[in-house]
């Protein structure tokens, strides 16, 4: 007879080793931009591809072990060309998709000894910017809506907070690509600094990721069918320079108003006399002023006092009270 394990613990041990697995890889990002929704990954193959499209404007990105969630991409695109061919391609759409796929894991996820190790976002672009969709589902068939931007896989905490410094309405794809690689920077960099190896942060791994080892995808807003379009080459070495010049440009200011305000402090601060010193201090006429410069002896709790006492006058103690 086997042992008996309880429904909470079973889910809980499943939920722990599917997101060990999903934490082993590199984090994925998605955010809007004023064309359309950008989306980055590092990934030195050429062939195996995390970032996909499923549909005219919708694509798909995700993260884990490769052949699973492939599998879940080519059924995904399955779900899509039927549903579209048996009613209508507006029919078809990133919520109708994200709600599948989240039925599918939550399937395998229940029923499967092992459940999945793949984290998904499936993004649709609109015509407009506010009617732009993102949803994250998870390997146990959560499904969030992202608005605006979205890290998922790795470290995805520390490159989502870099997103939400960095995301802004209305962004350009150069300033959105640059956000991106800030916040893939943003894991890598922690990672480096606890075992104080790295040089100088985020900006050393940000340099690191050449257009050979990213991903990179947008859905194009302007294109009226397919959206979705590969960014890599010439093209993507040209973004990547620009997006780099764009961040320097914009770390200038702020580096010279650090230094001003540095230089202001220590005039302010070596203009004046020091504490405690007063205009005869140097001139030596006042009393004790030539102790400035020899260092006090440390007083314990049980030395005597070796100033004058209280109520004395010219350091000749005052006699006691009869």
């Amino acid at each position: 007879m086997p042992f008996y394990v309880s429904p909470e613990q079973a889910m809980r041990d499943k939920a722990d080793y599917a997101r060990k697995g999903v934490a082993r890889g590199r984090s994925c990002v998605a955010l809007q931009y004023a064309g359309g929704i950008l989306m980055v990954t590092p990934n030195a193959s050429s062939a195996l591809h995390k970032i996909s499209e499923l549909y005219d404007r919708i694509g798909f990105a995700a993260v884990g072990r490769f052949p699973e969630y492939e599998s879940l991409r080519k059924a995904g695109v399955t779900y899509a060309d039927v549903t579209g061919y048996q009613f209508d391609r507006h029919d078809v759409t990133s919520r109708g998709i994200a709600n599948w796929y989240a039925q599918t894991l939550g399937t395998i996820f229940t029923e499967s000894p092992k459940p999945f190790e793949v984290e998904i976002v499936v993004a649709e672009v609109g015509a407009r910017p506010d009617t732009d969709q993102i949803y994250r589902i998870t390997f146990d068939g959560s499904v969030t809506d992202e608005p605006g931007f979205v890290a998922f896989g790795g470290q995805a905490d520390q490159a989502a907070a870099t997103l939400k410094e960095r995301f802004s309405d209305g962004m350009s794809l150069t300033e959105a690509l640059a956000a991106a690689l800030d916040a893939l920077a943003a894991p890598s960099a922690g990672t480096t600094g606890t075992a104080g190896t790295a040089g100088s942060g985020a900006g050393n791994s940000e340099a690191a990721l050449t257009a050979a080892q990213l991903e990179v995808a947008i859905l194009d807003r302007a294109r009226a069918h397919r959206t979705f379009r590969r960014l890599r080459g010439p093209r993507l070495e040209e973004l990547l320079a620009e997006s780099r010049a764009a961040a320097a440009t914009a770390t200038e200011p702020a580096q010279s108003a650090q230094d001003d305000s540095a230089s202001g402090s220590g005039s302010e601060s070596g203009s004046g006399p020091a504490p405690g010193s007063g205009p005869a201090s140097g001139s030596g006429s006042a009393p004790g002023s030539g102790s400035a410069s020899r260092p006090k002896p440390a007083i314990g709790p049980d030395d005597p006092p070796t100033g004058p006492a209280p109520g004395g006058k010219d350091g000749i103690p005052k006699p006691p009270a009869k």
